[in-house]
């Protein structure tokens, strides 16, 4: 668990300074700024698990269907 936690910590830092390279090198014209969680593979991870929008009709339908 510790383990972990220090490379989500790592994964932070450098994420931070690959955005700022990035944003430094970039052309405003073609793109937007870039954030740390687009080089955090942490946060890519969790942005992976979130359930989106459009399934939370479905997953509502499933619990009232068990409703008493």
């Amino acid at each position: 668990m510790m383990a972990e936690a220090r490379g989500r910590a790592m994964w932070a830092h450098t994420s931070s300074i690959l955005a700022l390279i990035a944003n430094v090198n970039r052309d405003p014209k073609k793109r937007g700024p870039f954030t740390a969680a687009d080089f955090d593979p942490y946060a890519k991870a969790e942005r992976d698990r979130a359930i989106p929008v459009g399934d939370w009709k479905s997953f509502k339908a499933v619990f009232e269907e068990l409703k008493p």
